[in-house]
């Protein structure tokens, strides 16, 4: 499937949705709550530069109490001179180059360009989907994990999380019962009523918030956004397929609408990811033996000859045997993950398998072709298991990637575009900064 194929059924979705009319969706596992963004660049409270009202205090706090007893004005000037001389020269922040460069730069734009000040939230219709916003999620978690930019992007990560949780859907948007075949809180692929129509939820969307709710806790240690995720991860367990009619029994399908029977290698192996990011966050057993599941049934039903993944099983069994990348790369993390969580090289050895089937058939040409997103999953994936593995090539051919990029794709704006005609949007723009930010960061920080 696509991503303009993608696109046009999660559109095709949407408008198929039921009126909004119902409550604001209630916010879980205590995260953030949305605060008013103020017109100054400056903390809450401060209308002047920080410097400015410092030396104003400083002038009050004088001409109050004068000059202390038993001091001279004379002995104090001196006496700071001398602290002044012997003060050790401020520590300047290295200069950027490089990887950390252009994945700074390409973030300012996707900010500059498509963020909606104030509201948390992306330019769409008029809000960005939940897919490219997860995206834009993940660009702004890979650059917090970049080590020469550590703490810069605190605050973007505090409104990632408000604008998050405008898609949080507690009541399947007000939908009468049997629209949808879950009713477990989850993310709706659009923003969630009373802001936008909410709807369907698809499973791979919110496998994409979920890792990355991993790695903020990994960031932050906050136990509520260890919990959102652990929320996430319920919504994906209670939507494995049992009924023994399906053509290869099982699986996660690729949305919570009725009428949708596909299972798909993207809801099943990222969703393998997430259980065992979680299971080695907490040690729960169950997290890995659901990952165990979903990645064997992946490997049993979706497999082909070549040795790469196919896109979904319909029903009565029909394969679309359409290759993606981002298809074999969560394959291969999932294998990585699962030797890094039991110790079994045979996972390693599945892993390094997919690695070797897709490094010969995704050339650059086939990669070009695709929306960078694709790309970005493949990449960080290869990384991982390159890490673990010290094999070459990952590190090259997504360098040669990025290069290829920002050469080629990168306006003046420092926006880029991709498809055919050449648009930008924000999908895109999230890709190449985590590419970027990905290549400048341990492998340690991608999951």
């Amino acid at each position: 499937m696509s991503s303009i194929g993608l696109s046009a059924r999660k559109s095709a979705a949407v408008a198929r949705l039921l009126p909004a009319g119902v409550a604001a969706a209630l916010f879980v596992a205590g995260l953030p709550a949305p605060v008013a963004q103020a017109d100054s660049h400056y903390p809450a409270g401060a209308s002047r530069p920080l410097p400015q009202a410092l030396h104003a205090h400083s002038t009050r706090r004088s001409s109050r109490t004068g000059t202390a007893a038993g001091v001279s004005r004379t002995s104090r000037g001196a006496r700071a001179s001398r602290a002044k001389r012997k003060a050790p020269a401020r520590r300047r922040k290295p200069a950027l180059h490089g990887n950390p460069l252009r994945a700074q730069r390409a973030f300012a734009a996707m900010q500059r360009f498509y963020y909606i000040a104030g509201s948390g939230l992306y330019s769409g219709e008029p809000f960005s989907y939940l897919w490219p916003f997860s995206q834009a999620l993940a660009a702004t978690v890979s650059m917090s994990n970049v080590p020469v930019l550590k703490g810069a992007y605190r605050q973007e990560l505090h409104a990632r999380l408000v604008g998050l949780r405008a898609y949080l859907d507690t009541n399947n948007s007000g939908a009468p019962e049997g629209t949808f075949t879950s009713t477990l809180a989850a993310y709706d692929g659009t923003v969630a009523p009373p802001v936008g129509p909410g709807g369907t939820k698809y499973y791979d969307d919110n496998d994409w918030v979920g890792i990355e709710l991993v790695r903020i806790y990994k960031l932050t240690r906050n136990p509520a956004i260890l919990g959102a995720a652990e929320g996430i991860m319920a919504f994906e367990m209670a939507g494995w397929q049992t009924d023994p009619q399906l053509a290869c029994p099982g699986g996660i399908p690729f949305s919570n609408d009725l009428e949708n029977t596909d299972r798909n290698t993207v809801t099943n192996a990222p969703a393998a990811e997430l259980a065992l990011q979680l299971y080695l966050a907490t040690k729960k057993v169950e997290y890995l033996r659901f990952a165990e599941m979903a990645y064997a049934w992946v490997r049993r039903c979706l497999l082909q000859p070549s040795g790469l993944y196919a896109d979904h099983i319909r029903r009565r069994g029909a394969i679309d045997p359409t290759v993606w990348s981002y298809n074999q790369g969560t394959m291969i993390g999932a294998g990585a993950l699962l030797y890094r969580a039991t110790g079994n090289t045979g996972y390693l050895y599945e892993a390094r398998q997919t690695a070797s089937a897709a490094l010969a058939y995704f050339v650059p040409q086939r990669l070009g072709a695709e929306n960078p997103f694709f790309p970005s999953v493949y990449f960080r994936n290869l990384l991982y298991l390159d890490a673990i593995t010290h094999d070459p090539p990952g590190p090259r051919i997504a360098q040669a990637y990025a290069d290829y990029a920002w050469q080629n794709l990168r306006l003046g704006s420092d926006l880029f575009v991709a498809g055919s005609p050449a648009t930008a949007q924000l999908l895109v723009q999230a890709a190449i900064v985590q590419i970027h930010a990905l290549l400048s960061s341990p492998a340690g920080s991608y999951f």
